[in-house]
């Protein structure tokens, strides 16, 4: 269970309000796709919500641990054990293999076994490739893939398509919606494509740092089936 309870957010010293009383319940287990245009403070929720950055006010719990009341260090720890990154943009060391970046995640939380996780986002051929050598598509399948190497309780995803060509887009998607399928994980997806939101169970759709609608999909449809 994630648990916001009055969140605000600001920068330049309080000048720019980001999040405007945020409060918001999601279960263990759900696809929540949060919607809005850019500057309307998606990211900014993400990143408190995943423990990358602090609110300014408020609380929020995650796997019935606090985090507002966690310092810098414990932080760290939290989104270790608990939590899976997927960016738009790669951040792949580019002076490793495909294997090595992915091991990375599985290292930071002993995971021996994550061949079948490279198996099934058919990566296996691809694993002594650099990340120059690879598409962008193929780039953002062993960001997946690296983050599932975690074992995360969340996975958390910041435009994970906003750079990939329609059928790319396409293929990426149904990736990560199958494998949420496969392993049960919580997971939050940011996004300004409303055709995307079709594919989650829950929808929270943002506009000028607050929350202003939050509904959920009877029939999700599949990442073949929406517009693009």
């Amino acid at each position: 269970m994630i648990k916001a309870e009055h969140i605000f957010k600001s920068f330049n010293n309080g000048i720019t309000e980001v999040l405007k009383d945020i409060s918001l319940n999601i279960s263990d287990g759900d696809f929540v796709v949060i919607l809005g245009a850019s500057g309307s403070g998606k990211s900014t929720l993400m990143n408190v919500l995943s423990g990358l950055e602090q609110a300014d006010k408020g609380k929020i719990t995650v796997n019935e641990q606090e985090l507002t009341t966690l310092n810098d260090k414990q932080l760290t720890e939290f989104r270790k054990n608990n939590i899976g990154f997927v960016f738009q943009q790669y951040y792949l060391l580019p002076h490793l293999n495909v294997e090595s970046n992915i091991k990375l995640g599985a290292d930071l939380v002993k995971n021996h076994n994550y061949a079948e996780i490279i198996e099934s986002l058919g990566l296996t051929d691809k694993i002594k490739k650099h990340p120059s050598e690879l598409s962008g598509g193929e780039q953002q399948r062993v960001c997946i893939a690296r983050a599932l190497a975690k074992k995360p309780s969340v996975l958390f995803l910041d435009e994970p398509t906003g750079a990939l060509d329609e059928a790319t887009g396409r293929d990426v998607l149904d990736y990560i919606i199958k494998e949420k399928e496969r392993h049960g994980f919580t997971m939050i997806m940011v996004t300004h494509n409303q055709n995307i939101a079709e594919t989650a169970h829950t929808v929270i759709k943002m506009n000028s740092g607050k929350i202003v609608e939050i509904h959920t999909n009877n029939k999700q449809k599949t990442a073949r089936e929406i517009g693009w």
